[in-house]
């Protein structure tokens, strides 16, 4: 007999079915029906696409006949729509080889399915062609695809923008543009990226031909940084900047939008040029600015938050979108503040004047000393100039010493004032703070905030009277030297009082170096050539001390006190009653 199944798959019905197959077969006929097969079998290669039909199931696997000698078993898994299977169906299989174990044959229905959907893609679709897939799984270098068949989505090419990890796109369904078909090794390549830049573009033409300034518009956050968020607009990004965002403080775009997020923005300015698009989220709704002026006048005492501290100053929110600033300078009328820290901290609700209001650049200067009593006020009165005050150092610069004649209240000793006589070069050769010192007030000036002390000014003046009495021009007196310069030396004629012998007087003849004529600590004598009472000066000279008598040394008699000042006892320097003076 005929095998049955070679009939079916020969697709013959008729009862004589062996008859006519006989008939048609010929002399093959005669080989038997087993060469027959045989020869079938030989002719299909591995690979081959057939048809079988469903004649059972057993256990994990579908049992397919596919007119041969027997049958092979495909797993359940490979069916997609098992549930809907049922004997007798056909299915389309591939042959991967003719022995199997237990004399089955080895069929594949996914490998069949494969080939298939490659096939209809190879014939239906070209490079350049859109196609859509789910992202299946990562592998080296980008995606593996499923749009119908495996593709692979470089990394490169799955965003505009390279996300941080490809990852987040498995399982997602995505559209894409195929870049290159291989046949022979059965390979495509996709790009998301290069469909996205094509659409983007013609949607960019179409957005940018119809967009105007003012128009009301909503987009989709694409990226977020410290300046702002970008908006996709659909085809261009447009920037909405961080100032643009709220009326009130944003301190980082994040506290206002997130990414993917859906929002409804205003277009601030179009740049045709540069395809650049300014968005705003505030503007959609009246700015706080308006009419400011009413709202706070300037004078008027507020409540407010401080909401953040600069090393300059303290930001105060008197309402939602508006904030004035309390610059350092105004938060006391006698603390010295090094940072705002040491008055208010963040959330703290405290009392402010409004001092200047600027409208066009929407700040406000606020003051919290102005809630308060000026001391400076009663300063003047209370501290009238030749008031005697003690108070403790607090500081010292290198022009004087600050000292604090009650709390917040400091008064400048100046340098210049802390003694008649003595050269001060800097205010730590008399004080260090905490030393209490006496003084008298000088001088008060309530618009600066200052008061000037002194101590010199405790006792009396040694310029008045004293040193011109004691030193007087022509007179030969001992002092040490203190102090060597480039052009002169110092001498210290009694304590704190020192007088200048400029070099020019060292010596008859050119000196070059004071230290080739004297040493410091040398005692020499002197002669006075000039008190200066008005600058506080005294003029030394060493050469005209070791003159001597004049009648020894020949020559005329030198005078240097000033012109209108009688010598004493009528005589020269030289004790002679010459007339002929030469006057310094």
């Amino acid at each position: 007999m005929i095998d049955e199944t070679l009939i079916a798959s020969l697709g013959i019905e008729d009862a004589d079915a062996e008859a006519l197959l006989s008939e048609a077969l010929g002399d093959r006929a005669a080989k038997g029906m087993d060469d027959l097969l045989d020869e079938r079998i030989d002719s299909l290669e591995t690979g081959t696409l057939i048809q079988g039909k469903i004649i059972g199931f057993s256990g994990d696997d579908v049992v397919v006949e596919v007119g041969l000698k027997s049958e092979g078993l495909i797993p359940k898994e490979e069916f997609p729509n098992l549930s809907e299977l049922k004997v007798g169906d056909t299915v389309d299989v591939l042959l991967e080889s003719m022995e199997g174990e237990g004399g089955l044959i080895q069929l594949s229905k996914r490998k069949a399915d494969r080939q298939i959907a490659w096939q209809k893609i190879v014939d239906t679709t070209k490079e350049g062609d859109p196609v859509e897939g789910t992202c299946m799984r990562k592998i080296k270098g980008g995606l593996l695809v499923d749009i119908g068949v495996p593709v692979f989505l470089p990394a490169s090419q799955v965003d505009v923008r390279r996300p941080h990890d490809i990852g987040e796109f498995i399982g997602r369904s995505i559209r894409a543009e195929i870049l290159k078909i291989d046949t022979e090794r059965r390979n495509i390549v996709i790009s998301r990226r290069k469909l996205i830049e094509r659409e983007r573009g013609e949607a960019k033409r179409r957005l940018m031909s119809t967009l105007k300034e003012g128009d009301i518009v909503t987009g989709t956050v694409k990226n977020i940084a410290d300046f702002g968020a970008f908006v996709d607009l659909g085809g261009i990004d447009g920037l909405l900047h961080i100032t643009d965002m709220s009326w009130g403080r944003v301190n980082h775009p994040s506290e206002v939008v997130k990414i993917d997020q859906r929002i409804e923005v205003k277009v601030l300015n179009i740049d045709h040029d540069k395809e650049k698009i300014a968005l705003g989220l505030k503007q959609k709704e009246e700015s706080p600015w308006e009419e400011i002026e009413q709202r706070y006048p300037v004078g008027s005492r507020v409540k407010g938050e401080i909401v953040n501290l600069m090393s300059y100053g303290a930001f105060v929110r008197l309402e939602d979108g508006i904030e004035g600033l309390v610059h350092i300078s105004e938060m006391s009328w006698t603390r010295r503040i090094n940072h705002p820290s040491e008055v208010v901290e963040p959330g703290q609700e405290v009392d402010v004047v409004v001092l200047e209001i600027d409208k066009n650049k929407q700040e406000i200067s606020l003051g919290m000393k102005q809630t308060e009593v000026n001391p400076w006020e009663l300063v003047s009165e209370k501290y009238p100039a030749g008031t005697l005050v003690e108070g403790e150092v607090r500081n010292l610069a290198n022009y004087g010493a600050f000292i604090e004649i009650e709390p917040g209240i400091d008064g400048l000793l100046h340098i210049s004032d802390m003694s008649w006589t003595k050269k001060i070069t800097h205010p730590n050769e008399l004080y260090k703070k905490g030393d209490n010192v006496q003084c008298v007030v000088l001088d008060v000036d309530q618009e600066k905030q200052r008061v000037s002390l002194g101590v010199k000014q405790l006792s009396e003046d040694p310029w008045v009277d004293a040193i011109p009495s004691a030193y007087q021009p022509g007179m030969v007196v001992r002092g040490k030297v203190t102090k060597i310069t480039n052009f002169g030396v110092f001498v210290e004629l009694e304590e704190d009082l020192e007088g200048l012998l400029h070099i020019s007087e060292l010596a008859d003849h050119k000196v070059e170096n004071p230290q080739d004529v004297v040493q410091a600590n040398d005692e020499i004598d002197v002669k006075i050539l000039r008190v200066d009472i008005s600058d506080r000066k005294i003029g030394l000279s060493l050469k005209r001390a070791q003159w001597g008598d004049s009648s020894g040394g020949g020559g005329e008699s030198m005078d240097f006190r000033p012109s209108d000042m009688p010598s004493r006892g009528g005589m020269d320097d030289h004790g002679s009653m010459g007339t002929d003076k030469i006057q310094f």
